[in-house]
């Protein structure tokens, strides 16, 4: 089997445009949740997001790429182009078809879809629809544009596993390119669910968090005092690249990708498995592939979104798989970006890669009284990074529907 290895990233976040901006505020437990300045959301339960700040595509997309796509393609295009820029790799040397996308959204053109039925909602009945809607709206158009984009000819597709895409997207990837199917992959996840028909769904599930008065403070995993999620959009992309390869052109490489697994829960629509079942089998699945023990994991970047089930379900999962283990750290960095729901794993799995590269594990903020459900071995970064050497990384991700997705990163060597 093929070693493969991370060669280039982008990031693009509530917390920042750019890798850089993003991973700085992330260590320095910056919040990204604002009142909400995309629609009018005065009447509804929640009026606060993680929203992307100054973002302008102009520059880095033409016109024609802006004009055909929605939000989360312009997401994607954004961010893969600042991660294929950082690789170095380039596209005249190699085979086209050794290329490849697979890339993930959870809900896709959402806003494009509420614009134009609400447009026809409005109107006599006549069906006046852009014929940019389907092509907008369908959530396999980011890999697509990326592949357009770049002439990039190989293996291209989406996955879908709600708020386990990225992850799912990033696993496929590595798995082609072990089996020696690709050289090289831009994968990752986008999303731009803060909208009106996104906000008031998830308010009907009462998922989400009402503290309208602080924002700021009001996603706080593992908490007592969590009410629920706080929406966040953006995008995640990893260069994912056959060793070899890289060793040849002399890439920068920031660590090894050397597992990845996904279970199902086969338990609820939208609730995890109480005691853990399935997001256990997959860290044990991810830690075995990678020949690595429980005790070699030096950082868990946990879903936990701040939900007051989610959260504890996921603990026992870890302690289930990690026992009492004392160099282990876990923290929950969508106190800060918010839940960027397909893209999330995306986004958490560059944090899992920076860690390993900085040696900083970035904190759980608003973690001001730690729920007596949560067990005291379990060592959460509470509100300040930690700074030390980190070896391997782990990444989880959980979907409605029961998936879970692991990613294990390891400092390469």
């Amino acid at each position: 089997m093929k070693r493969v290895v991370i060669t280039g990233m982008g990031a693009l976040s509530p917390l920042g445009n750019n890798l850089e901006e993003t991973w700085k505020n992330a260590t320095n437990g910056v919040s990204g949740a604002k009142p909400i300045t995309y629609f009018d959301s005065e009447k509804f339960r929640t009026q606060f997001a993680c929203e992307l700040k100054g973002f302008d595509p102009a520059g880095v997309l033409d016109r024609n790429e802006i004009k055909r796509s929605d939000a989360f393609t312009q997401y994607a295009l954004y961010c893969a182009t600042e991660a294929l820029t950082d690789s170095g790799l380039d596209l005249e040397k190699i085979d086209p078809f050794e290329l490849g996308v697979i890339w993930g959204s959870g809900q896709g053109g959402m806003d494009t879809f509420e614009k134009e039925v609400s447009e026809f909602a409005k109107g006599d009945g006549t069906p006046r629809y852009s014929p940019f809607f389907i092509p907008r709206l369908i959530t396999n158009m980011a890999s697509g544009m990326i592949s357009m984009k770049f002439g990039l000819m190989g293996i291209n597709y989406t996955t879908v596993a709600a708020c386990a895409t990225a992850n799912a997207a990033i696993m496929d990837a590595f798995n082609y390119i072990k089996m020696g199917k690709a050289t090289a992959f831009i994968t990752g996840g986008s999303e731009s669910p803060v909208t009106p028909a996104s906000i008031g769904g998830f308010n009907a599930l009462k998922a989400m968090s009402t503290r309208n008065d602080a924002p700021e403070k009001a996603s706080r995993p593992f908490d007592v005092n969590r009410d629920g999620f706080v929406m966040g959009e953006g995008a995640g992309a990893l260069i994912l690249e056959e060793y070899e390869h890289a060793k040849k052109r002399g890439a920068h490489i920031y660590a090894e990708i050397v597992g990845a697994s996904m279970t199902a829960d086969a338990y609820h629509m939208t609730a995890t498995h109480p005691e853990g079942k399935g997001a256990s089998r997959a860290m044990e699945n991810a830690l075995k592939e990678a020949g690595l023990n429980p005790a070699d994991v030096d950082y868990v970047n946990a879903h936990a979104t701040s939900t007051p089930v989610g959260d504890i379900s996921e603990t026992k999962a870890i302690m289930n798989t990690f026992g009492d283990s004392k160099k282990l750290h876990v923290s929950s960095t969508k106190s800060m970006t918010g839940h960027l729901l397909g893209a999330a794993g995306a986004i958490e799995s560059i944090f899992c890669v920076k860690a390993i590269e900085d040696g900083i594990m970035p904190p759980t903020i608003n973690l001001e009284e730690l729920d007596p459900q949560v067990p005291n071995a379990l060592n959460i970064i509470a509100n300040t990074a930690v700074e030390s050497e980190v070896n391997v990384a782990m990444n989880n991700s959980f979907g409605f529907g029961g998936h879970n997705a692991i990613t294990l990163f390891k400092k390469f060597s």
